[in-house]
């Protein structure tokens, strides 16, 4: 086990990445721009650099966690004489395109590179809670899986860096596409005035019934097979119009409704109203290819 790591960032999450390798013995360096937000870690007995270049230069595994990927470019910039030799394990939030030109940056400097993505608030540092998604060079993932699965439950995705920004967007995206659309709901609901709190509360107690309905989807849309999925699309889309209207009546926003209508609709007149939702899939790539 490398027994030495360096942290590149030392927000909140930064932070917390290394109190975990502190309190889990590894000798920690630290380095931050803003040099106070060092303090409790160095009182908690991490090494605190002067410069990113040195904290790079204390051990053979850095892990940098900043703001942003501008943030990264402009570290990158102050430690490219001295990554050569270390496994870089960049954990800032970016897209996919940027951590392939990480990894080629990375390669450049002589340095192995490994991206990864974060899922947990960082109280949950450290347990099987915290979430993380790793993808990039296999040698250094395998050298480093040690250590890094003292910060939770990994998962490695393969050799291209660009799977785990993958991983990590696409599954924040589901929260977000569930969590605006629920917000819209409960507009709706409030404004024809029931209560906010209590429908929440059986929206909660049903929504574990949705768990089967997202495998299934997956494999649908992987195999390109669509059975009647909550239904067939003919007598789904019956309901469209009603959904709308309910909507619009009470003016409330009805984008996403009038987006599923719009799918059915093609869907049902190009000859597939006998399968169920999860066929709107193959409407999404023939629209995208448009």
């Amino acid at each position: 086990m490398n027994s030495q790591v360096t942290v590149i960032g030392l927000g909140n999450m930064g932070a917390a990445i290394a109190r975990t390798f502190l309190d889990r013995g590894y000798r920690t360096t630290v380095w931050n721009r803003t040099a106070s937000k060092a303090e409790p870690l160095a009182a908690a007995g991490a090494s605190v650099a002067e410069t990113a270049t040195d904290a790079v230069a204390a051990s053979p595994l850095v892990v940098v966690c900043l703001l942003d990927s501008p943030a990264v470019e402009a570290v990158q910039e102050t430690i490219a004489d001295a990554v050569a030799g270390r496994a870089l394990v960049n954990v800032t939030s970016g897209s996919p395109a940027q951590a392939r030109i990480n990894a080629d940056w990375a390669h450049a400097q002589g340095a192995t590179y490994i991206d990864g993505g974060l899922m947990g608030d960082p109280p949950y540092m450290g347990t099987p809670t915290m979430m993380l998604s790793f993808s990039g060079d296999p040698d250094a993932w395998e050298a480093q899986r040690s250590t890094l699965e003292e910060l939770g439950t990994v998962a490695y995705y393969g050799e291209d860096p660009g799977l785990a920004g993958v991983e990590f967007l696409a599954q924040v995206a589901v929260g977000y596409e569930f969590l605006i659309g629920l917000l819209h709901t409960f507009d709706l609901v409030r404004a024809e005035g029931v209560d906010v709190a209590a429908f929440a509360e059986r929206v909660a107690g049903t929504i574990g019934g949705y768990a089967p309905l997202v495998n299934a989807f997956g494999t649908a849309v992987a195999s390109g097979e669509y059975g009647p999925d909550l239904g067939s699309l003919d007598v789904q889309a019956a309901l469209m119009d009603d959904l709308i209207s309910h909507r619009e009546t009470l003016g409330v926003d009805a984008v996403r409704m009038r987006e599923v209508k719009r799918l059915m609709d093609r869907r049902i007149a190009d000859g597939h109203g006998d399968q169920g939702f999860s066929s709107l899939f193959e409407v999404l790539g023939e629209e995208r290819a448009e």
